[in-house]
């Protein structure tokens, strides 16, 4: 498929091939045969960059046109050099059965060539004139449009000029602009492509690659397809290797034909433009080129005016159109002419003193091509210089190095060779290529005669830390024992680096598994030994504030939380190698702390730092921690799209946990947003989720089961809800899931025992809620949880002026943490309380500020929930005086005989064994029955069956 051309499928029954992210021009083209058709003139101005689709448009408009009878003559301009009226000659020629001297060319005036060209279109609606590259027509072709636009377009002539503005004569430019204002031309400008419109040419494709390969051609039609024709990685695009470039060659025909059609001289100097990479100066381009300055400029100026090189700026600095065109320019050389260029590059570069990063992609041109002598330590310190920022290049470099210079040689000694290794493994690791990343660590832990210290110890580190990416937590924490088991007490001071980095490495896959209570003192004791004022103390501290607010140490983990967080503050992202995961450990660490504010820009800023196809399995954290932030601030869409990101980026990183968690985080946000209709497919997606996750494993495990258990419960399943948190998190005591959110899961058992008639677990549930939020310092957001639970229970236990009190207060704190989903979500769920304790007239202003949040942030289920509960309430005020009828009387049969027994006082099982049905059928029933009654407990089933008995 090509998608210079559009070829994917047209709308159904259309018959026509679409072109996605060309509605808007599509329609104008329509619009201007329907006037052809209705026998009047029209000029349609078709300018754009190249690439952008100006030639598939004219064929569509060619195809439109003819559908409808009319006559089309097309051509294209080749030269300003060309023959007078050559694009005209051109057009008529490829038409005219009786040849081109049917037209007065060279003798006739301008109106017998218009008549002419009309008139060729006598038999039909009209003639269709389409003239592509117009830019480069002749003088006189020119003169010819600028009198046609300087009135009103003949009848049944529409022309359609498509041109690059940069290119195109300044008088003609005029000419269009004059006829745009006057009204008797209509311009058409077609913008790069959307994210959105990409996809659409690319069904096959993944959703993140799709999104990549926009960003990487800018949305450029023509750059789109020599990508997928040369099949780069996107992230890595242009700076690849040159494996593909036959494929992008062949496919860039369009281009290379500009290129040819430069002198020899301008080559040169592109050439060097090419070896230099972007940006590029003059001096530089003639340096390289070996050329004189003027000369150089000349090349400079032409090159300008074909629109092959731009000004990046008024600093002087230029770059290609796209960057595509230098990679294009750097393919065609000469191997040798090649490596020349690239040697007077490095040369230049060196002797201004330029950063091993700049120097480093000339030093690997170098060494690939057989010239390693003074490349080797270059590449090695531009591949230290870029690791943080693009680690696959710095991978990429540091391979080249290892393999240009073999242990023979002698270019490295053994101990060099295994630091630049294990520099390689890192790299491999940042840029989420974590089955290289592995094989290479062990291949290095294999060494024979073993690591000289401390590489041992570093290597082992990073091992840790690749097989806790890829999930493997048995073989990371057996790795890291072998070492942590044997470290003395007190630790040394100052603390090696090796130790402080593996003890780091070991805190993250202790603080994934939810057992940080084994680390928390190590890591402090580590921070503590650590060389003061450095970037490794302040990781290590970090991560021990971590394991205190993951644990529900308040009073330990609030004030260390917000002195790290200065600290983080003070360093400049691009120097800290642990940046980003000292970031996403400080973000999270504010998150449970209830920091939302100082926890969104943590997040945020390593965010960043982790973006760019580099550090992947760092950034997934970030957007995890961004998706919950988002859920509780209303922004749903948001949470839903750094949910999706994160799936993406742990699918493409081999780690099933975070596609587990992301997939049950973006099934929590949808349950708000998708109507109940929905509800399956919701709940499939949150079940989904947690399957995906390793069981057992702590965090991703553990919030995965909180995020089901609260969907069930919403979907109106809360007997499901009740399994879920009893059979996934170690039982009742929820000892598995993650101490600093006990209140929140504690509330759902309560709510689900309750509606499953278990006051037993529903009491326990409340008491241990409110216990855990104690501890946690009564914490705002985890206090309103242990609240909803205890107003639940008050409710059940026929006290509802209690409940409202209590669900009131909850609500009111929900609404001033600005967290409208759960506000909306409290106050629904109590306004039946409210009615029931002082009347449906005070439960409606409330419910309907409730609705009102609910709607901002795009929650359909609480609007369809609320109108449903405000529904109810207003019948009942308008009923109040009225004589009571049988409530039951909605109830069917079979519900009927669920109703009696279970306000009888039977459980689900007792019932269930007497009407011969399973529990859950059981359960099921109750839940219809509570909902049509507008009960949520079995003792309020009761006494309404008793009052109306």
């Amino acid at each position: 498929m090509s998608v210079l051309s559009g070829s994917v499928p047209g709308p159904s029954g259309s018959g026509r091939p679409a072109l996605p992210g060309r509605e808007a021009e599509r329609s104008a083209l329509t619009r201007a045969v329907d006037r052809l058709a209705a026998g009047k003139g029209t000029a349609l101005d078709l300018a754009a960059d190249p690439g952008l689709g100006k030639t598939a448009l004219l064929q569509l408009l060619a195809r439109l046109a003819a559908e409808r009878g009319a006559t089309v003559l097309r051509a294209r301009a080749q030269s300003p050099h060309a023959k007078p009226y050559q694009v005209f000659r051109d057009a008529w020629a490829r038409a005219a059965a009786d040849g081109p001297d049917a037209v007065p060319w060279d003798t006739g005036a301008e109106h017998d060539i218009v008549r002419a060209l009309r008139d060729r279109g006598r038999e039909t609606i009209g003639t269709v004139l389409l003239l592509d590259d117009f830019h480069l027509c002749d003088p006189a072709s020119a003169r010819l449009v600028e009198r046609l636009l300087d009135e009103p377009p003949p009848d049944r002539l529409l022309l359609a000029l498509a041109h690059r503005p940069r290119q195109s004569p300044p008088a003609l430019l005029a000419a269009l602009d004059e006829a745009g204002r006057a009204e008797t031309a209509v311009r058409l400008e077609p913008a790069p492509l959307t994210a959105a419109a990409v996809a659409a040419l690319l069904p096959d494709t993944a959703a993140g690659r799709a999104q990549r390969m926009h960003a990487a051609s800018g949305g450029n039609p023509r750059i789109l397809h020599l990508l997928l024709s040369a099949g780069p990685d996107p992230d890595h695009w242009p700076e690849r290797s040159d494996a593909a470039a036959g494929p992008l060659l062949r496919a860039a025909a369009p281009l290379l034909a500009e290129l040819d059609a430069l002198s020899a001289g301008t080559a040169e100097v592109l050439a060097a433009a090419s070896v230099l990479g972007e940006p590029f100066r003059l001096g530089d381009v003639a340096e390289v080129a070996g050329q004189p300055a003027g000369a150089a400029a000349d090349a400079l100026a032409e090159l300008a005016r074909a629109d092959l090189v731009r000004s990046a700026g008024p600093g002087g600095d230029l770059v290609f159109r796209h960057p595509v065109l230098g990679r294009l320019v750097h393919h065609r050389l000469n191997p040798g002419r090649r490596l020349e260029a690239h040697r007077r590059a490095l040369a230049l570069l060196d002797t201004r003193g330029a950063p091993a990063a700049l120097q480093a992609r000339h030093a690997e041109q170098l060494l690939t091509g057989g010239e390693p002598e003074g490349a080797l330590p270059v590449l090695v310190r531009g591949a230290a210089d870029v690791l943080a920022r693009s680690p696959a290049t710095a991978a990429r470099w540091l391979k080249a190095a290892l393999e240009a210079a073999p242990a023979a040689d002698g270019a490295f000694d053994a101990r060099t060779r295994a630091a630049l290794t294990l520099s390689r493994c890192r790299a491999l690791t940042a840029a989420g290529r974590l089955d290289e990343a592995r094989t290479l660590g062990h291949e290095l832990l294999r060494t024979p005669g073993g690591l000289p210290e401390p590489l041992d110890v570093r290597a082992l580190a990073v091992c840790v830390g690749i097989e806790r990416l890829l999930g493997r937590y048995a073989e990371a924490e057996a790795m890291a024992r072998t070492v942590i088991d044997r470290l003395p007490d007190p630790l040394p001071s100052p603390l090696p680096t090796s130790t402080g980095e593996l003890v780091f490495d070991y805190g993250l896959l202790r603080a994934v598994r939810g057992t940080v209570a084994g680390v928390r003192d190590l890591a402090r004791r580590a921070a503590t030994a650590s060389a003061p004022a450095t970037e490794a103390r302040t990781a290590l501290e970090v991560l021990a504030t971590f394991c205190d607010a993951y644990a529900g140490d308040v009073p330990r983990a609030g004030p260390e939380t917000e002195r790290c967080g200065r600290l983080v503050d003070a360093a400049p992202d691009t120097i800290a190698e642990r940046a980003p995961e000292v970031l996403a450990l400080l973000g999270c660490a504010e998150l449970y702390l209830e920091r939302f504010t100082d926890a969104h820009r943590h997040l945020t800023r390593g965010l960043a730092t982790a973006s760019g196809g580099a550090h992947k399995h760092i950034a997934v954290n970030h957007l995890l921690g961004l998706s919950i932030l988002d859920q509780w601030a209303g922004r749903l869409d948001a949470a839903q799209r750094h949910a999706r990101e994160a799936e993406r980026l742990g699918g493409e990183i081999g780690a099933p946990d975070v596609v587990g968690l992301a997939m049950a985080m973006r099934a929590s946000a949808l349950l708000w947003v998708a109507p109940r209709r929905r509800t399956a497919e919701v709940l499939a997606l949150a079940e989904q989720g947690l399957r995906h996750t390793v069981p057992g494993t702590g965090w991703w495990a553990g919030s995965a089961v909180g995020l089901l258990a609260q969907a069930q419960l919403v979907a109106g399943d809360p007997a499901a809800c009740l399994r879920t948190l009893l059979e996934e998190s170690g039982g009742e005591d929820l000892h598995l899931l993650q101490p600093a959110a006990h209140p929140s899961l504690f509330a759902l058992m309560t709510t689900a025992a309750l509606l499953c008639g278990d006051f037993d677990t529903a009491r326990r549930s409340v008491r241990a809620a409110d216990e855990s939020s104690a501890r946690l310092g009564r914490l705002p957001f985890q206090q309103t949880q242990a609240d909803r639970a205890a107003a639940a229970l008050a409710f059940a236990e026929g006290d509802p002026a209690r409940s409202a009190e209590l669900a009131t207060g909850a609500a009111r704190v929900l609404r001033s943490l600005r967290m409208p989903v759960q506000y909306a979500w409290t106050v629904i769920a109590a306004a039946p309380v409210l009615a029931q304790a002082h009347g449906p007239a005070a439960a409606l202003a409330p419910l309907d500020e409730a609705l009102e949040a609910a709607r901002a942030c795009g929650a359909l289920r609480l609007c369809e929930d609320g109108a449903r509960v405000r529904a109810a309430l207003t019948a009942a005020g308008a009923s109040a005086a009225a004589p009571t009828e049988d409530p039951a009387a909605v109830l069917s049969a079979r519900e009927r005989e669920v109703a009696e027994l279970a306000s009888d006082g039977l459980s689900s099982r007792q019932i269930a064994a007497h009407l011969v049905l399973s529990p859950r059928t059981v359960d099921t029933h109750l839940g219809s029955v509570y909902r049509k009654l507008g009960v949520s407990s079995r003792s309020a089933l009761a006494r309404l069956l008793r009052r109306e008995a």
